[in-house]
Formats: C-alpha cells, structure tokens, sequence
C-alpha cells in the first residue's frame, strides 16, 4: 500500500516543541498539497495545516502563530511541521496526507504519529 511515513512524535511538557516530519513515496506523482491532520478519540479529524506545490501554506486557527509547515527545499515529497509553544489541547495522532493529480485528485494517507503534552 502506497502511503506517506510520518516521524517526529512523542511527548513533550507543555510550552515546549516538536517538529513532525512527513515522507511522501516517491512513486506518488503530481503531488498537489501535502497537509497535517489531528486525530483526537472521540472528535472529528481535524486539518492542521497544508501547504501547495507552489508553497501557499494554511493552518487553523488555534495553531497560527506557533506551528509552521515547511517543505524540504531539495525534495518536494518531504514536509515538515515545526510546532512550537505547545499546548494539551495540541495532543492527538497526526496523520500526513498527500493529495496528488489536479482533475481527478487521489488522497495518501498515512498512519500518524503520536503527540503527547504534558500540563
């Protein structure tokens, strides 16, 4: 199966930074958006940040100002997602997607990697 590999998780004190890293393979073309999405049990997905081919970059509200989403600048299919002053309610399973082809567009998910903060 054919998904990105997401690294970087793990627990960290409240205040304190993480930076995830998210590897896309290199058999997926076209690759259109690269985005960050949190898992919490018992709430929706929600879509963290995302940035574009051309490097347009969004995030979500509770986050602006503290994390920042880069791509690496040597390999398009390489993101990463710096997050800094960080908060519990920042906590959950972080999952890469990989969105690829413009007209008929294809999804890769990954399978996450664990934040933790501790209060």
């Amino acid at each position: 199966q054919v998904q990105p590999v997401e690294s970087g998780g793990g627990l960290v004190q409240a205040g304190g930074s993480l930076t995830l890293s998210c590897v896309a393979p290199e058999s997926i073309y076209g690759i259109t958006v690269m985005a960050w999405y949190r898992q919490v049990p018992g709430k929706q997905r929600e879509l963290v940040a995302s940035i574009t081919s051309s490097g347009s970059t969004d995030y979500t509200d509770s986050v602006k100002g503290r994390f920042t989403i880069s791509r690496d600048t040597d390999n398009w299919n390489t993101v990463y997602l710096q997050m800094n002053s960080l908060k519990p309610t920042d906590a959950g399973l972080y999952l890469c997607v990989v969105e690829s082809g413009s007209r008929y567009p294809s999804y890769f998910w990954g399978q996450g990697t664990q934040v933790t903060v501790s209060s």
